[in-house]
């Protein structure tokens, strides 16, 4: 995979944005001044890459800190802070440094480890965050080829590699379903002109350069099925900064009924924001406007109002994908309801309190476990869900959910933490090729089957029932998830018997039972 920036034995090596269209041409950085200087004058740019410059940069000062001697805490820190205000609005770069500093006390080559290790991070996240948004549009909109429109860039350039809003529809591309993309100019500074235009062209997907001022003209006559864009900062509520220019697409999507997607790594939510209205909006150069590539297009004494992004509400905001979450604001202003904080043991006192059993049931000998009075109970599985959530505490990517019981948590579970569901079921209810994984009840024998490629490879998959008995079902649904290249984040279930054996049979996997009950 191609990849923008980069680690040559102590210099930074990224490709030179300014350059581009018309010429490729590397940069090297050997001083944090050096480093300081890319980022500001948008050699590097976009939120991922400059956040990876900036903890590239602490790495770099550390180093040469460290061949006079043992590291000066006190200068690398120095520098570490500079980076971190290269650029005020992105906080890709603040999270970045902040978590390369940790590293310091370990030494110079702790920092480097943990800048490369985010290096690695990065190209992963952009994988997964792309298939994740690809995956949406094509559940909002027909699997058909599509028309979709983007603004800035967002693509490998932006990122170490793949891309996040750009790296969805490449990735839709892949799968044969765009039919063309409307690429924003992009007004200062022309990033979509100049790079995202050019990263297509050299994907081989179709494209056509739209003028800021025409997307909404675009959406109008019906050019458009879905907008995908980026970020540079989110806050807590869900408001996202972004390149000047996105809020006017928003509202224009808003209007025409258009999904309007968002698609950021979980580094780009700054919790510690409440709203939009309270992130530093950068506002460059006037130069930037009344010249273009060094040629004067305005009155050299104009005054400009040149910020750099702009604030889109979150109500404006289909939904807004990560590699871990999907988060859908909605159009009412509101993050979804907040979750459930009732204690472990109320939660399992409550489900005791509705468990209906029903002996001899569907065989002599077998005690049958209703929940459904349990799934009747308001608000009560959306606790379970959430306790569930808190338990993994962001452990896992997606849901599978085993037929026919395990539906209900694991629907549940999807909504509340915005990951994927995929369903095993039961043999030949699967079109397709499927793996298949056999199993024993307490009462018989049975399998599941999973479709192939509904389960993403190196995946982080929490398995999900209602309740568990010998284990057999569960540990199929492991292997179901074994068979996809996958990695099982962790079993859960409504309610667990007791001396049945299970939880023993299952003991290589992190395992929440809510309620465990007599055998």
């Amino acid at each position: 995979m191609k990849t923008s920036l980069g680690w040559d034995d102590g210099t930074i090596v990224a490709v030179d944005q300014r350059r581009l269209p018309h010429e490729y041409r590397l940069v090297r950085m050997r001083t944090v001044d050096q480093v300081i200087d890319a980022i500001q004058s948008l050699a590097i740019r976009g939120a991922p890459a400059i956040g990876l410059a900036g903890a590239l940069g602490v790495a770099l000062s550390a180093g040469q800190q460290q061949k006079r001697g043992k590291p000066d805490d006190a200068a690398v820190r120095a520098d570490a802070a500079r980076l971190a205000q290269a650029r005020p609005t992105a906080v890709n770069l603040q999270w970045s440094v902040r978590r390369v500093l940790e590293r310091l006390p370990e030494g110079a080559d702790a920092v480097l480890a943990e800048a490369l290790a985010l290096l690695q991070e990065d190209v992963e996240v952009n994988r997964m965050a792309a298939r994740r948004a690809a995956n949406l549009v094509l559940s909002l909109a027909q699997k058909r080829p599509l028309r979709l429109l983007t603004h800035c860039n967002t693509g490998r350039l932006a990122t170490a590699a793949g891309g996040t809003a750009l790296g969805a529809i490449t990735d839709l591309a892949s799968r044969g379903y765009v039919a063309e993309v409307l690429v924003d100019e992009t007004r200062p500074l022309l990033q979509g002109a100049r790079l995202t235009a050019w990263e297509l062209g050299e994907a081989g997907v179709p494209y056509r350069l739209c003028v800021d001022a025409a997307a909404a003209s675009a959406m109008a006559q019906g050019l458009v099925d879905c907008a995908l864009v980026g970020a540079d900062r989110i806050a807590a509520n869900g408001d996202v900064a972004n390149k000047i220019g996105t809020y006017g697409l928003a509202v224009s999507a808003a209007r025409h009924g258009i999904p309007f997607l968002v698609v950021a790594p979980e580094s780009t939510w700054d919790r510690d924001v409440g709203q939009g209205t309270d992130i530093v909006i950068e506002e460059r150069d006037s130069t930037e406007v009344i010249s273009c590539a060094g040629t004067p297009v305005a009155p050299a004494d104009a005054r400009v109002y040149n910020p750099a992004f702009d604030i889109t509400p979150a109500e404006l905001i289909t939904a807004i994908v990560s590699e871990r979450h999907t988060v859908t604001p909605g159009r009412t202003g509101t993050l979804p309801v907040p979750a459930s904080t009732e204690p472990a043991a109320v939660l399992s006192g409550r489900i005791a309190s509705l468990l209906t059993e029903f002996p001899d049931y569907p065989r002599p000998g077998v005690i049958f476990r209703d929940l459904s009075p349990v799934y009747e109970e308001s608000g009560l599985l959306a606790g379970l869900a959430d306790h569930v959530i808190r338990h993994f505490d962001g452990s896992f990517d997606r849901i599978l959910a085993v037929e026919a019981r395990g539906f209900m948590l694991g629907t549940a579970l999807s909504i509340r933490a915005g990951v994927p569901l995929t369903l095993a079921r039961k043999p030949g209810k699967l079109p397709g090729p499927v793996h298949q994984a056999a199993y024993e009840l307490e009462y018989g024998s049975d399998a599941l089957e999973v479709a192939k490629g509904a389960i993403e490879p190196k995946e982080r998959v929490l398995c999900v029932d209602d309740v568990l008995a010998t284990g057999g079902t569960l540990s199929a649904a492991a292997a179901l998830v074994q068979a996809s290249d996958a990695q099982v984040a962790g079993l859960a279930i409504v309610v667990a018997l007791a001396d049945l054996g299970g939880a023993q049979r299952l003991a290589q996997y992190p395992l929440l039972a809510l309620h465990t009950a007599r055998g």
